[in-house]
């Protein structure tokens, strides 16, 4: 398989894989046929020629992978020879025909993990993964964290948006995009970090859970960062995120667009990268015109720029 590692100068040779090892391919020994107009000594001169020996597995006997192995980043790898399942912990990976899969660590993600591969006679293959920490950006407040106060009425419309985003992101189509190296969808000024918090009087506030960029004004159009399929394409503004648009790359991964003035595609379309999804807005919830990039695989957050690399 061709991977596509993640093309930031910390990537997996050095920082982001401190501690990790990356199992090279094994191939069986073989015998091979005695060559093309010879005979063997012993054997008598009417024996058929001894059969070729069988071609070799192309895939390890052990699991092969690259990415960026921290908090908030990911991994492709292809599973051994023989996998008929993998999972990384207890989550269930998705193998294409020749093993090859996608995985990736939540924000909080523990400094260990276990890739496991069920083999078809029952034996398992295991391999432990070093996930080094992130230094987020943490501002600590002397102020109380404020109690939640929606009201009964916010909660009756929040919930259907709850319900739509849950399934929008959770469709697990087909696509390979999730294979692609990854671009920005636009390029402006980085306003907000995926991971930065505020630690109000030592309680904890939600950690920021996509990256911003703003370009200075509402309208900029942004495109596909890999090829999917619209899961979500909202037709009003979510209260909280505004128009709100859901592409998902395949294989557990999806990325969604909050805060957004216009929406060229539709569920169900298929994207391709660097395709028009759509302009940038400051619908919803936000102080401005900027757009919110946030991408999850399964139940984890992931950071963007460690799929782009930093900004052009």
């Amino acid at each position: 398989m061709s991977l596509n590692p993640v093309a930031i100068a910390s990537t997996v040779t050095c920082l982001l894989l401190a501690g990790c090892s990356v199992a090279t391919s094994a191939n069986e020994e073989s015998t091979p046929a005695p060559a093309a107009g010879t005979s063997q000594a012993s054997a008598p001169a009417t024996a058929e020629p001894a059969p070729a020996a069988a071609p070799t597995s192309a895939r390890p006997a052990s699991f092969e992978y690259d990415g960026a192995l921290t908090q908030g980043g990911w991994i492709r790898g292809q599973a051994p020879a023989g996998t008929v399942s993998a999972r990384l912990g207890e989550q269930d990976l998705l193998l294409d025909a020749e093993g090859n899969f996608f995985a990736a660590f939540d924000r909080d993600a523990e400094g260990t993990a276990e890739l496991v591969a069920t083999l078809a006679d029952g034996s398992e293959v295991r391999s432990e993964l070093s996930v080094s920490p992130r230094d987020w950006n943490i501002e600590r407040v002397n102020v109380a964290l404020r109690p939640s106060s929606s009201s009964e009425a916010f909660r009756r419309r929040r919930a259907p948006e709850l319900d739509a985003i849950w399934d929008a992101r959770t469709a697990n189509s087909d696509s390979l995009g999730w294979s692609e190296q990854f671009i920005w969808p636009l390029t402006g000024r980085i306003s907000g970090r995926f991971g930065s918090q505020r630690i109000y009087r030592g309680e904890p506030g939600s950690y920021h859970s996509g990256i911003d960029i703003a370009t200075g004004g509402s309208g900029d159009p942004f495109v596909a960062p890999a090829g999917g399929v619209v899961t979500l394409a909202t037709e009003t503004p979510f209260s909280l995120e505004g128009y709100l648009l859901i592409i998902d790359h395949g294989a557990g991964l999806n990325s969604a667009f909050l805060h957004l003035s216009d929406i060229a595609v539709e569920v169900g379309d298929r994207v391709e990268q660097g395709q028009l999804l759509g302009r940038i807005g400051s619908s919803g919830r936000a102080t401005g015109p900027h757009l919110h990039w946030s991408m999850k695989w399964h139940n984890s957050r992931l950071d963007p720029i460690l799929f782009t690399g930093p900004m052009p």
